[in-house]
């Protein structure tokens, strides 16, 4: 028996080296895994962008702003002159917080009874929200003591009052939930797709499909219309239980959120077509999914604001269509938006739909003809 084992096991190593695209995937995935998590997730959150709504116009008032710019925690995103401005600048997010400094600031402290302003943060994501909310104490207690010792030890307080929108309670499962519709469809779209057809070819069966009297398009859309029909089920149970379970809000239109998502489906169907025209075997469709969905679930926002990631980790969730689809499930189901904020989103997402099923369709030409 032991004369029998070391042969085998030599045989096996020799398959694994002449398996190169598994053995890439076995030593890809752990590398990138490792780089994404050292280098490009951080959940620390700085230069959160603000807009700045200065209705007292002094050089106080210029004084907290750029108090609050030298905490690190806020870049100042340009200026608003109303409170629509305020509200359309986070609701399409140019900027995750406001700065509102009332007209009568230098009054109040010049009454030396202390002064108020007012940070509005986007709270749909807590830890923007509270790195917000922390570099505000810091600006409130600096501009203080600055006024403290210019006024030879007359204390000034300055309070700056936080209103967080749309989670108040800042609560992680409001951010989280409505995401995992997101990823859950990534996961099975991508998967079941590239290995349903992955299997096809294995059996033999995609060829005798092939030659039948069928078109290839209804070949593919027959293929894949079942699993649209499975995508809008999950996300609507997870939005049921959502709703039940960790009471997530829908402020915003349903029937908008479920015709945005189909632009969404269809880019990750044919995603998982276009896995399987480049792999051979169930196993290694399996492999180069789960490959691409881990950059969907690190950096696309998911759990991680992208806000704290380096550029280029940014750049790389810019080529994910789970990114902009993100932003429109929290756009409706949290801040209640519509299209006029959403449509460079959707206009994405249309457009990651057209170039994948272009490519996949290609793809698959190729491979089966």
């Amino acid at each position: 028996m032991r004369s029998a084992f070391w042969p085998m096991l030599w045989k096996e190593f020799i398959q694994m080296r002449r398996d190169r695209f598994t053995l890439a995937m076995m030593i890809g995935i752990p590398a990138i895994q490792l780089m994404l998590f050292g280098y490009a997730i951080r959940m620390e959150v700085r230069h959160v962008p603000m807009v700045v709504m200065d209705e007292s116009r002094t050089a106080e008032s210029r004084a907290l702003v750029d108090v609050l710019r030298n905490t690190g925690n806020f870049d100042v995103a340009g200026a608003v002159r109303s409170r629509d401005e305020l509200r359309q600048s986070i609701e399409s997010g140019k900027a995750h917080a406001a700065l509102v400094i009332p007209p009568d600031y230098l009054a109040q402290l010049k009454r030396g009874r202390g002064a108020q302003a007012q940070l509005i943060v986007d709270a749909a994501d807590p830890l923007s929200a509270t790195a917000a909310i922390n570099g505000a104490a810091l600006a409130a207690t600096a501009t203080s003591l600055s006024l403290t010792d210019m006024s030879g030890g007359r204390v000034h307080p300055l309070e700056v009052r936080v209103r967080p929108w749309y989670n108040p309670d800042l609560k992680s499962s409001t951010f989280i939930v409505p995401g995992i519709i997101g990823v859950l469809l990534a996961m099975m779209l991508i998967l079941i797709t590239s290995m349903a057809i992955v299997r096809e070819r294995e059996r033999g069966t995609l060829e005798q499909l092939v030659v039948t009297p069928i078109g290839k398009t209804s070949l593919m859309l027959g293929k894949i219309v079942p699993f649209i029909v499975v995508g809008y089920v999950q996300m609507t149970v997870v939005l049921v239980l959502g709703k039940l379970l960790f009471d997530i809000p829908v402020r915003g239109s349903l029937v908008l959120l479920y015709v945005l998502t189909m632009a969404y489906i269809v880019a990750n169907l044919a995603l998982g077509l276009l896995v399987s025209t480049v792999t051979k075997t169930q196993v290694q469709a399996m492999q180069l999914s789960f490959f691409l969905i881990m950059p969907n679930i690190l950096l696309s926002g998911f759990m991680f604001p992208r806000d704290a990631m380096p550029a280029p980790a940014q750049w790389l969730g810019a080529a994910l269509p789970l990114t902009y689809y993100l932003s429109i499930l929290r756009g409706v189901l949290l801040k209640g938006i519509g299209m006029s904020q959403l449509w460079p989103e959707t206009a994405a997402l249309c457009g990651f739909a057209v170039g994948l099923i272009f490519l996949s369709v290609i793809r698959f030409t190729k491979t089966v003809g």
